[in-house]
């Protein structure tokens, strides 16, 4: 049996951004927030691997602006 998992390459490519930034702990911290976020994304029928990897980027700013 194969099993796709459309947000393993978004939640990579949003590691990396945070990395550059320098907020890498602070993923960690949110994946579980964020993983919740885009996996309603793809429940509404969202499966393009950009607008998952926009979408959570927004999100994950939207979540450290309120700490």
């Amino acid at each position: 049996m194969v099993q796709i998992n459309v947000l393993e390459k978004p939640i990579e490519r949003i590691k990396k951004t945070c990395a550059m930034v320098g907020i890498a702990e602070k993923f960690d911290r949110a994946l579980p927030d964020r993983e919740t976020f885009l996996e309603g994304g793809v429940a509404r029928g969202e499966t393009r691997e950009t607008r998952l990897t926009f979408d959570g980027l927004v999100y994950l700013r939207r979540l450290l602006g309120k700490e």
